[in-house]
C-alpha cells in the first residue's frame, strides 16, 4: 500500500492500541494503576482489567522481573485495553528503549533530580526529531501494523507518556526546570522516598508533603500552555487515598495515582485469611 503523509498518519493512529492513561489525562480525569511486582503470569493483567484499573505498572525498580516478563505483561495489557506502564530501574537507553520496544506505552524513570536528567529520559524515550530512540520494526504499540517508520515513529511519539519521578529535596528545588523540559508528560511524586529524603519517613500527613504537591502542581500548571499538558502523579499513597483525593481536589493537574500493588494485596488477603482461621481455632478452645 502506498501512503501519503495524510493517509500514513491516519493508518498509524488507527492501528495504535488505546491508551487510557493518555486519554484520561487529556480529559482531566484521574487515571489509576495497579503496580505489578511479584506476579509474572499475564493473568494478573486480566484481574486488573476485570477490577476496572486503567493501567498496569510493571515495576522493574522494585522487583526481580526481567524484560522478557515485562514485555509479555505489556503486550497482555495492550490486548486488554489497559495502558502498560514500565518503571525502569535506571535512566539509561537500554532500559527505556527496550521497555518501549516491548510494548510499554508509558515509561517511569525514578530519581530524576535535574532538567538534564529529565532531558535524557525524553531523549531515550522518543524518536527523532524529539529524541534519539533507535528506530525499530513493527511495534506492539501499533499492534504490529506494517506502517512505515516515517508515520509509525510520529504516532509513537504522540502516544508515549514520559513520567519523571520527583523523590528528593534536590528535585523539588529544581522542579520548575524539570517541568520546562519538553517531552515530559507527568511529574510523579514518590512520597516514600521523598519523606525519607526530608527526614520524615512515612509521615505523609506532614505539611511539607502537601507543600511539595502544591509546588510540583504549580510548576506543572505553569507549563501547561500552548497545547502542552503536564500532569502530576501520586506515588506511595495507595494506603492514603484520602490524601490523594484532598490533593487532587486542590490541584487540577494531579490526575494519576499508583493505586495499589500485587504484593500488598496478596499480603493483606493472606493475613485476613489467617486471622479468620485463627478466630475459628480460638473459638473451639472455649
Amino acid at each position: 500500500m502506498t501512503f501519503t503523509d495524510s493517509t500514513g498518519l491516519i493508518a498509524a493512529r488507527k492501528a495504535a492500541a488505546p491508551n487510557p492513561l493518555k486519554s484520561k489525562l487529556v480529559k482531566g480525569e484521574l487515571a489509576h494503576a495497579l503496580s505489578i511486582k511479584i506476579i509474572s503470569s499475564i493473568e494478573i493483567v486480566g484481574y486488573a482489567a476485570s477490577a476496572g484499573y486503567d493501567c498496569v505498572l510493571i515495576d522493574l525498580e522494585h522487583s526481580s522481573f526481567g524484560l522478557d516478563t515485562t514485555n509479555q505483561l505489556s503486550c497482555a495489557a495492550l490486548q486488554l485495553g489497559l495502558t502498560p506502564i514500565v518503571r525502569v530501574p535506571a535512566n539509561t537507553s537500554d532500559w527505556i528503549s527496550r521497555a518501549l520496544d516491548g510494548g510499554a506505552q508509558a515509561i517511569i524513570v525514578p530519581h530524576v533530580n535535574s532538567a538534564a536528567e529529565a532531558a535524557n529520559v525524553v531523549r531515550y524515550a522518543k524518536f527523532a526529531p524529539i529524541g534519539e530512540r533507535s528506530a525499530t520494526g513493527t511495534m506492539p504499540m501499533l499492534r504490529y501494523a506494517p506502517v512505515p517508520a516515517k508515520y509509525a515513529n510520529t504516532v509513537c511519539n504522540e502516544l508515549t507518556t514520559v513520567i519523571c519521578m520527583i523523590e528528593t529535596v534536590r528535585a523539588l528545588d529544581d522542579v520548575d526546570s524539570i517541568a520546562a523540559v519538553l517531552g515530559v508528560d507527568v511529574l510523579l511524586i514518590g512520597c516514600g522516598d521523598l519523606t525519607s529524603d526530608m527526614g520524615i519517613p512515612g509521615e505523609f500527613d506532614n505539611p511539607r508533603i502537601e507543600e511539595a504537591f502544591d509546588r510540583v502542581a504549580a510548576a506543572a500548571e505553569k507549563m501547561s500552555v500552548n497545547g502542552r499538558l503536564l500532569s502530576v502523579g501520586f506515588g506511595g499513597l495507595h494506603n492514603r487515598l484520602d490524601l490523594v483525593e484532598k490533593f487532587a481536589r486542590k490541584n487540577p493537574s494531579a490526575r494519576f495515582v499508583m493505586a495499589g500493588a500485587d504484593n500488598t494485596f496478596v499480603l493483606q488477603a493472606v493475613v485476613d485469611g489467617a486471622n479468620a482461621a485463627k478466630t475459628v481455632a480460638q473459638s473451639l478452645l472455649v
